[in-house]
């Protein structure tokens, strides 16, 4: 009867890592429909300008994200394919030259649920003074990444954000940089690189232009990097890599050790995706951007 009992028990288990893998297998079968495929190449600037093979990879990382997410419409908003669809190819594209090729690995496998407002969404704070008094407030914000398994976007911002002139701010990008550099266990600025040597030049380079942002924000001088970069390393991180795809020509120019580290950290080069633009003189990045902290 033992024998019995753990033979059924055995089966159990093997048939709940079996259902599921063959319900992930079945959905990646079938190619992304038509109408899906114009979203992106819609909805995610850097679409234009890949190879058939990153726009292949692209399209099947989509499949997954969509699969494996579940997205929840808030404050009234009906989901449609159009914002799921967007939201999983800018969140997938800091994932493309990462990924490798094989269904079994989870996307952000930390992350289980987006949540979408139609517009920038009031969350509440608590703010202590130096006295040490406490006084409740409400801020409003265009995205939050939870290190519970959520992110929190603005649906207005993400569609704004996936067209190519002018490029600037990126709410999924900033968000999901967010969800990749709580992969080494904190979020800090460094994500996981996977070796020492790795880390010591990522905290020299980065530790750098950090300092130089803060400068830079404290006399209000411009820059590529938006000043909100300069509020933490983790908002450091996330603010260079909307940069790092969506002004790679610029970044590149004004930071090339910066570039270096996130060309070797993202495995893809996004100057690939669009022709250098004429030499200019930078101008103040915009104001009043805020998203919400690491929670």
């Amino acid at each position: 009867m033992d024998t019995l009992i753990l033979a059924l028990l055995a089966l159990a288990v093997l048939l709940a890592w079996l259902v599921p893998l063959w319900r992930r297998r079945r959905a990646l079968a079938r190619p992304l429909p038509p109408a899906q495929v114009a979203v992106l190449a819609r909805n995610v600037a850097q679409y234009a300008g890949m190879d058939n093979n990153q726009r292949r990879k692209l399209a099947r990382m989509v499949q997954q994200f969509l699969f494996e997410k579940k997205f929840v419409g808030c404050a009234g908003l009906a989901l449609t394919d159009e914002m799921r669809v967007t939201i999983a190819g800018q969140a997938c594209l800091l994932l493309l030259g990462r990924a490798a090729d094989d269904e079994l690995a989870a996307l952000y496998p930390a992350l289980h649920t987006v949540l979408v407002y139609p517009g920038a969404f009031l969350v509440p704070r608590k703010e202590v003074d130096v006295a040490g008094v406490v006084t409740e407030a409400r801020q409003d914000l265009l995205g939050e990444s939870w290190g519970d398994g959520r992110v929190i976007l603005s649906w207005d911002h993400v569609r704004r954000a996936g067209q190519p002139e002018p490029p600037g701010h990126n709410v999924v990008l900033h968000e999901f940089a967010h969800q990749l550099d709580s992969e080494s266990g904190s979020t800090n600025g460094a994500p996981y690189l996977g070796s020492r040597e790795r880390y010591r030049s990522w905290s020299e380079v980065l530790s750098r232009d950090f300092a130089n942002l803060r400068h830079e924000a404290m006399w209000g001088l411009p820059g590529v990097l938006d000043h909100y970069g300069a509020s933490s390393p983790a908002e450091f991180f996330a603010v260079a890599t909307e940069s790092f795809f969506e002004q790679p020509h610029q970044l590149s120019a004004r930071h090339p050790a910066l570039y270096g580290e996130f060309l070797k950290y993202y495995r893809i080069d996004p100057r690939q995706w669009q022709a250098a633009p004429p030499p200019v003189m930078l101008e103040p990045d915009p104001p009043g951007v805020v998203y919400g902290q690491w929670r």
